[in-house]
C-alpha cells in the first residue's frame, strides 16, 4: 500500500517546513491531501512533487518558473519522474565550497581578486553570502587545475572555456533534438499514454551516458588528426611517421 503521511511528517520527509508546504499547496504546486475527518494524507506523488519544487529552488529557478513549469506536468509519479531527470541534468560530482585562498593553493598559484572575478563571471564559481565560492562543477574545476600544473597560462584557459561551453551547448542541442524529433514525438503523437512514460524516463537516463561516450570517442579521434596535422606544421614531420595516436 502507499504510504501516506500528515503534513508534519511531509514536510520532515522533504526537508521543508509545514508552513512552506501549505504554502506550496496554496499555490497549487501538490494537489489536495485525502482528507480523513479534518485531517490530511498525502501521498507518494506529494512527496515527488515537492522533492522537484525544492531542487528546482536550489538550482535557482524562481517560485513563478516553478509554478509555471509544474502547471504544464501532467500529474503522476511517472510523468514527475520523467521531469525529474529532465531538469537535473547528469553532474558526476557534487559542487564543492572553499575560499579564494584554498583555491589559490590547490591551483600552485598567488592568490589573486582578479582571477576569482573571471571565475565567477565565467560561471565556473558562484559567490555565498560568507565570502566562500561554491564550485557546481568541481570535476571542470579540477581539470582546469591540472591543465594549469602542466604550465598552461591561466589567461589562455578563460579564453578557451568560452568556446568550450559553446562546443558542449551545441552537441547537447543535437543529443536533445535527436530525442525530441524522434522519440519524444511518437509520444506525445500517441497521446502520452500512461504505460509510455516508463520508457520515457529510461531513454533519457540512457542517452546521457551513452552522448558522453560518443562525444570521447569522436574526440580522441579529432584528436589524433589535430596532432598529426600540428606535428607537421610546427615540426615539419610526416604525419605517417609518427607512433599511431588512436
Amino acid at each position: 500500500m502507499e504510504e501516506e503521511l500528515t503534513v508534519d511528517q511531509l514536510a520532515a520527509k522533504v526537508g521543508m517546513t509545514v508552513r512552506n508546504v501549505r504554502a506550496y499547496a496554496g499555490r497549487g504546486l501538490i494537489p489536495p491531501p485525502r482528507l480523513v475527518g479534518r485531517t490530511g494524507y498525502y501521498g507518494n506523488d506529494h512527496v515527488a512533487r515537492l522533492t522537484l519544487v525544492r531542487d528546482l529552488l536550489d538550482k535557482g529557478y524562481t517560485l513563478a518558473a516553478v509554478e509555471r513549469m509544474l502547471g504544464e506536468l501532467p500529474d503522476g509519479a511517472l510523468a514527475l519522474g520523467v521531469f525529474e531527470t529532465l531538469v537535473n541534468p547528469w553532474t558526476p560530482s557534487e559542487p564543492e565550497v572553499l575560499d579564494g585562498e584554498q583555491l589559490a593553493d590547490r591551483a600552485g598559484v598567488p592568490y589573486d581578486p582578479a582571477v576569482i572575478e573571471r571565475l565567477v563571471e565565467l560561471g565556473i564559481a558562484e559567490r555565498l553570502e560568507d565570502g566562500r565560492l561554491r564550485i557546481p562543477n568541481s570535476d571542470l574545476l579540477r581539470t582546469g587545475l591540472e591543465v594549469i600544473k602542466l604550465g598552461v597560462p591561466m589567461e589562455a584557459i578563460f579564453e578557451m572555456l568560452p568556446k568550450l561551453f559553446a562546443q558542449a551547448d551545441a552537441v547537447a542541442k543535437t543529443y536533445v533534438e535527436l530525442f525530441r524529433s524522434t522519440v519524444w514525438r511518437d509520444f506525445t503523437n500517441a497521446g502520452m499514454p500512461a504505460d509510455g512514460w516508463p520508457e520515457i524516463q529510461r531513454t533519457l537516463e540512457g542517452i546521457i551516458p551513452l552522448a558522453g561516450q560518443a562525444l570521447v570517442a569522436a574526440f580522441r579521434e579529432a584528436m589524433a588528426r589535430e596532432i598529426e596535422q600540428v606535428a607537421y606544421e610546427e615540426l615539419g614531420l610526416d604525419p605517417k611517421a609518427l607512433p599511431s595516436t588512436g
